[in-house]
């Protein structure tokens, strides 16, 4: 798949910049302008990746995946200890396997990183008490010094609030896990590994934490139409959406959740159904809370995207295979063979989307073959000038070449230029840029959004002077 406008090649651009500049404490948005909407642990994985494997597209997704794995690997832990191998098993086919988790493992984004880290800290929790070994018990705080370098202060939110929402109901019987974890020590840590970078990039670009802070993490929550991004658009979405999107990143096995349940509770009752099994174990209340609190803290929030929803779907999968495999056993269906084709569904969707891709990538939102046509096709050094907006993925395919030039800057550059100019014009922008040009041109290129025109100014002017004479 290319990467596609806007998150994915604006992400792999940064980190380019990263790996080109060596410049390893302040993420750049383009040259002279930060980037303060991320801390940077992604960018670091991704810049490293590019030192290592080459400038592509692979490369810019590798870490992604290994995120993922990484994850998957502590739900297995987690799920094995309280559940079983086989149901350990079933439930990483399960995560693996929901639209949102596949697609991110595959995606330049920031999510997978935060998810290692709350995920991390989750089951830290839990299997301390079980093995106190330093990694499970400090590993909560490092899971929580993740979170930090990847996503901010709301990691701590994500990991808080369901332990939080876990505790209340039974504070007593439960505060004995608490006093599993060496807090004192544990946040230490989780400052020694996670404050020194904030500090330096606040001393580095000053106004980074105030905007981050405070913009970031609250404003960019509460106010639905928030125009404080210095980086792209508020996402102003209904408040409660945030459920369309949990059916839509829990693909396809939060509908089969849902269609267990519903005649379960119908047929059995809530108390029989929900309130028993969640009193008579600690570990099923917890994984409740884990899935629940993330779509509970955002239903009231109106900027929003569905892999906000990522941080909750490691503890969704677990339940799901457990009430699965409870159906299965009072159905007396194979568990496997009743799960094979359901797992297997978006994978089958997204491999017959790569091929589309790879036979077809112009019907994408991407600057890839634009790009590279370009650079097959004129002399190198050669820059293709976007007119009115240039794509994050311009820039990226480009390695930083794509120059912008706004509508009324472009009758000058046409005019002061004695080489053949490269114009990349905006389809929906062709009448008004038609209206400035002052030389003819000629189409070289078109794709789902861009039409590429090839300028020869120094022609027309030669033809001139020879009707002239």
């Amino acid at each position: 798949m290319p990467l596609s406008d806007t998150s994915e090649p604006r992400y792999a651009e940064i980190a380019r910049l990263m790996a080109q500049s060596g410049d390893w404490i302040t993420p750049w948005f383009e040259p002279g302008k930060p980037f303060w909407g991320k801390p940077p642990l992604s960018f670091w994985a991704q810049a490293l990746s590019f030192r290592l494997l080459g400038v592509n597209e692979f490369a810019v997704r590798f870490p992604s995946w290994l995120s993922m794995v990484a994850t998957v690997g502590l739900l297995i832990a987690f799920a094995r200890t309280f559940f079983g191998r086989q149901l350990a098993q079933w439930a990483a086919v399960v995560y693996s396997s929901c639209a949102l988790v596949y697609i991110t493992s595959g995606a330049v984004l920031t999510d997978p990183f935060l998810v290692l880290g709350t995920t991390f800290s989750m089951t830290s929790f839990m299997m301390a008490r079980h093995y106190p070994s330093l990694f499970w018990r400090y590993g909560f705080f490092v899971g929580l010094a993740i979170g930090l370098l990847a996503k901010g202060p709301l990691a701590l939110v994500l990991v808080a609030g369901p332990l939080l929402l876990w505790l209340l109901p039974n504070i007593g019987g439960r505060m004995v896990q608490f006093r599993a974890l060496p807090w004192t020590r544990g946040l230490l840590l989780t400052a020694l590994i996670s404050l020194p970078w904030y500090v330096m990039a606040e001393i580095k670009t000053p106004g980074f934490l105030n905007y981050f802070i405070v913009g970031e993490h609250f404003l960019r929550f509460i106010d639905p139409g928030w125009q404080g991004d210095l980086y792209g658009t508020a996402h102003e979405k209904m408040h409660g959406t945030i459920w369309w999107y949990w059916l839509q990143a829990t693909f396809p096995w939060g509908l089969f959740g849902v269609g267990l349940l519903l005649p379960n509770l119908v047929k059995k009752g809530v108390r029989a159904v929900i309130i028993k099994p969640l009193a008579d174990s600690a570990q099923l209340s917890y994984l409740l809370a884990w899935a629940l609190f993330t779509p509970l803290f955002f239903t009231f929030s109106g900027n929003i995207l569905w892999t906000y929803l990522l941080p909750c779907l490691g503890a969704f999968s677990i339940l799901m295979a457990l009430g699965w495999r409870k159906w299965v056993e009072q159905s007396q269906w194979q568990f496997a063979l009743n799960t094979r084709w359901i797992a297997a569904l978006v994978p089958m969707v997204l491999v017959l989307l790569s091929l589309f891709a790879y036979v077809s990538p112009d019907h994408f939102k991407t600057e890839k073959g634009l790009v590279h046509f370009a650079a097959l096709q004129t002399k190198a050094g050669t820059p293709v000038y976007y007119v009115d907006e240039r794509p994050f993925s311009a820039r990226f395919y480009s390695g930083g070449t794509a120059e912008l030039l706004k509508i009324n800057e472009v009758s000058a550059k046409l005019d002061n230029s004695t080489l053949p100019v490269l114009l990349a014009i905006p389809k929906k922008r062709l009448n008004e840029v038609a209206h400035v040009l002052s030389v003819p041109v000629q189409k070289r290129y078109e794709n789902k959004r861009y039409i590429l025109f090839e300028a020869s100014p120094g022609l027309a002017q030669t033809a001139m002077s020879i009707v002239a004479n």
